[in-house]
C-alpha cells in the first residue's frame, strides 16, 4: 500500500506527524507532498524541524494558495509515484487541490476531517469541505455528527468514524512542548494571567473587521498575546492599524512554543477552527471571532462562544469566559491515526 499525503499549511503538518507514524507501523509506504501554500519558514519549516518530520518527498514551492498550479503539481507526483490512495487533510486549498488531482487521475482520495460544516458558504473553507467530501472514496469523520452530515448530504464515499488526528497530536506533543518551551519566561508571563489571540481567516483579515477586533481586545483589563499571521500583519501595516497598549504583537511561533503559550492561557480568542478544539483539550475557554463554527460541540457544552467582530461582545465574552465544570470527551480518544492506518491497510489494491 502506497499513500500520497498532501500537506500545505501548519495545522496539516501537525496532523501528519502522528499519522505518519501510524502508517509506518502498519507497513504503509507514505510519500509526502508539500504544496508550499504556507511557505514562510515560520509557518512551514519550523514545524518539520521541531516535530522531527521527515523531509517531504515533493516540495512544489509554489508560494501561492491558488488551487490550479497545486493541482497540476500533485497530478504530476501521482503520475510519477502511482499511489493507491491520495490522503488530504482539513479544508484548505491544498486539500482541494489534492482531491481534484486524485479525481483527475482516477486514484482513490481519502479525506481526514470529513463531514465538518459551519453552514457559512461565504467561507472558502466551507466550500472546500463540501467539494472534497463529494469527491472522496474514504471519508474519515471525527465523530458521529460529522458522519451523519455526510449521510444526510448523500455523498457516495465510505464513511469511517475515527476521531480527530489533531487530538492524537495534542496528546503526544503537548507534554513535549511543556518540557522544551520556555516561551512564558521569555515573554515574562504568568500562567492563566493572559489572553492568547489569533486572527488569520480571510473574512477577518480586512481593515474594518480587524480594527473592530482590536477595539474589543483594547477593552480588556489583561494582557493579550497575539502571534500575527503574515497575512494579518500585512493588513495591519497597509491599513495603519496599531495594536492597543495591552496587546502584544509577536511573530508567528513554532508548534512547541505556541502550544505551551496556548495551553497556559486564561482564555483563547481566535478565528481558527483547529485552535477551538485545542483550547477545549487544553481546558482553556475559547471565544471564537466568527459567527459560525464547524466545531459546534464545543459551543454546545459552553466551552466556546461565538461573538463575530462586535467589540463589546468580544470584551464581555473574554472577561466572563470559563470552562464548564463537566468536560465530556469530544472528537475521539487519541487513537484516530491508528484507526485511519488500519482502514487504509485493509483496502483492496
Amino acid at each position: 500500500m502506497r499513500v500520497l499525503s498532501v500537506v500545505g499549511n501548519r495545522p496539516q503538518f501537525v496532523k501528519s506527524a502522528p499519522l505518519s507514524v501510524a502508517l509506518r507501523d502498519r507497513g504503509i509506504e507514505e510519500i509526502v507532498l508539500h504544496t508550499g501554500q504556507h511557505y514562510d519558514a515560520e509557518l512551514s519549516q519550523v514545524f518539520f524541524d521541531e516535530l522531527d518530520l521527515s523531509e517531504p518527498d515533493y516540495r512544489l514551492d509554489l508560494h501561492t494558495a491558488d488551487t490550479a498550479p497545486m493541482r497540476a503539481g500533485i497530478r504530476s507526483a501521482i503520475g510519477a509515484e502511482s499511489p493507491d490512495v491520495v490522503l488530504v487533510f482539513g479544508d484548505t486549498n491544498s486539500t482541494l487541490a489534492g482531491a481534484l488531482a486524485a479525481n483527475d487521475t482516477g486514484v482513490r482520495q481519502a479525506h481526514v476531517e470529513a463531514g465538518l460544516r459551519s453552514g457559512d458558504l461565504a467561507m472558502p473553507e466551507e466550500r472546500n469541505r463540501i467539494e472534497v467530501d463529494r469527491l472522496a472514496a474514504i471519508l474519515f469523520a471525527p465523530d458521529e455528527h460529522a458522519a451523519e452530515t455526510l449521510a444526510t448530504e448523500g455523498v457516495p464515499g465510505r464513511r469511517e468514524v475515527v476521531g480527530d488526528v489533531m487530538l492524537d497530536a495534542t496528546l503526544q506533543l503537548a507534554p513535549l512542548a511543556a518540557r522544551r518551551s520556555h516561551v512564558l519566561d521569555a515573554l515574562d508571563l504568568e500562567p492563566r494571567a493572559y489572553v492568547v489571540t489569533t486572527v488569520h481567516r480571510e473574512a477577518n483579515a480586512v481593515p474594518e473587521r480587524l480594527g473592530r477586533i482590536l477595539k474589543g481586545l483594547r477593552r480588556l483589563d489583561e494582557q493579550v498575546v497575539f502571534p500575527v499571521h503574515p497575512r494579518t500583519r500585512k493588513v495591519l501595516e497597509d491599513a495603519g492599524l496599531e495594536a492597543p497598549p495591552n496587546v502584544r504583537l509577536l511573530r508567528p511561533l513554532g508548534y512547541l512554543d505556541f502550544t505551551a503559550l496556548a495551553s497556559q492561557a486564561r482564555v483563547i480568542a481566535t478565528d481558527s477552527g483547529g485552535l477551538q478544539k485545542e483550547a477545549y483539550w487544553h481546558g482553556v475557554p475559547c471565544v471564537t471571532l466568527r459567527d459560525t463554527t464547524e466545531w459546534t460541540e464545543t459551543v454546545a457544552v459552553k466551552a466556546n462562544v461565538l461573538v463575530d467582530d462586535d467589540p463589546d461582545e468580544i470584551a464581555a465574552a473574554v472577561a466572563s469566559a470559563r470552562m464548564p465544570n463537566e468536560r465530556p470527551e469530544l472528537y475521539g480518544d487519541g487513537h484516530a491515526s491508528e484507526r485511519i492506518a488500519e482502514v487504509l491497510a485493509s483496502l483492496p489494491p
